[in-house]
């Protein structure tokens, strides 16, 4: 199985995986996003250490019963060869109605055939105001072409 593109990475191969990435994540289908990953892909996320595609999908429901109403935008960071750095943001609010933004940067690596074998990622939650939102668009689902980014937010 491939999943283009694929390494080497240029500019625009690069900032087409981050929106890939970003668009399959804001499904919030854990079954469906774990296909981007290699079998035995390897995860760091915050303090959590996983590897393979059903500790993925175990993790990704764990995560999305949590984090409700969940809305990610990913920006490129930095490229080479096989390995992209990126930036996110992302909005979601607990069963108690608190909402919250965790900001955070994930490195990856990939394999030849595209699949991410490595996705170390440091994160930090905020607490805001449901009034401080800045992510609307009609979730789940992909954030529209003509959403603002993180740039364009401030953010």
């Amino acid at each position: 199985m491939t999943r283009p593109p694929l390494p080497p990475f240029n500019e625009a191969s690069a900032i087409l995986k981050v929106r890939s990435a970003e668009d399959g994540w804001n499904t919030r289908d854990p079954e469906r996003i774990s296909l981007a990953y290699s079998e035995d892909s390897w995860w760091r996320n915050r303090s959590v250490f996983l590897s393979g595609r059903p500790a993925i999908v175990d993790f990704l429901t764990g995560k999305w019963d949590r984090e409700l109403d969940y809305r990610l935008i990913k920006e490129l960071w930095a490229y080479t060869g096989d390995v992209i750095a990126v930036r996110f943001a992302y909005e979601y609010h607990d069963a108690a109605g608190q909402w919250f933004r965790a900001y955070g940067n994930e490195n990856w690596r990939f394999d030849d055939n595209g699949l991410m074998t490595h996705r170390h990622a440091s994160i930090n939650d905020v607490a805001i105001d449901e009034s401080e939102r800045k992510f609307f668009w009609d979730a789940p689902g992909a954030r529209p072409s003509d959403h603002p980014g993180l740039i364009e937010l401030g953010l």
